[in-house]
Parts: structure tokens; sequence; C-alpha cells
């Protein structure tokens, strides 16, 4: 199963996410649910570095093989980078609880 993990600050805005394991939903290769998974996430962290500038590649903390993906948001973003990284998460979020409202047996998201 694959957890997803997302850690909001005491302010509601997001800080973080992990996503954690393999859906086993069929295998390697042919598993829709780890494919759809991954294409959203990667997509978020790509759409966070081209739209925001932040480097992915220091907040980011990746195990293909295990299924693993950290992302941290950098704390030294200005107000507009704040906003615009802000709306990219959400709507992420958005995009997994659809995977997961259709494939709940294969992952699960925690705030």
């Amino acid at each position: 199963m694959t957890k997803i993990t997302i850690e909001r600050l005491k302010d509601g805005r997001i800080g973080s996410f992990k996503i954690s394991g393999h859906a086993f939903f069929s295998d390697a290769g042919t598993d829709i649910v780890c494919a759809g998974i991954s294409a959203v996430s990667v997509g978020t962290v790509n759409a966070l570095e081209a739209i925001c500038r932040i480097d992915s590649e220091l907040n980011t903390v990746i195990d293909e093989k295990k299924g693993f993906l950290k992302y941290q948001l950098p704390i030294d973003l200005n107000e507009d980078n704040i906003q615009k990284a802000q709306l990219i998460l959400e709507a992420m979020i958005v995009s997994l609880q659809t995977i997961a409202a259709s494939y709940g047996d294969y992952v699960t998201i925690n705030e």
C-alpha cells in the first residue's frame, strides 16, 4: 500500500509531503495506481521548480526502488511564491484524493 502524508504548518499551509510504499495494484510496470501517484507527485515537484523557481534537488529525497519521495518546501520563499506553491500543493492533494477515492485499498492519505 502507498502511504501519503501531508504535513501542514500551524497556519494551515503545507510544509512538506511524503509518499512511501508501492501500491501493488498490479505487476511492476503495469501498476496504474503507482503510475498515477508518481505522475502527480513528480509533476508537482517539477511545477514547484518551474513556476516558483525552487531547486528540487535541495528539497527532495527520492528512492524509486522503495517507492519513496519526500519534499520539504523551503522556508525562505517570498510571499508571491508561497501563494503559488500552496496552490500547486493543494492541487496535488486533490489529484491524490481522486486516486485514493477510486483505489482506496491501495493508497491512504493522512493530513
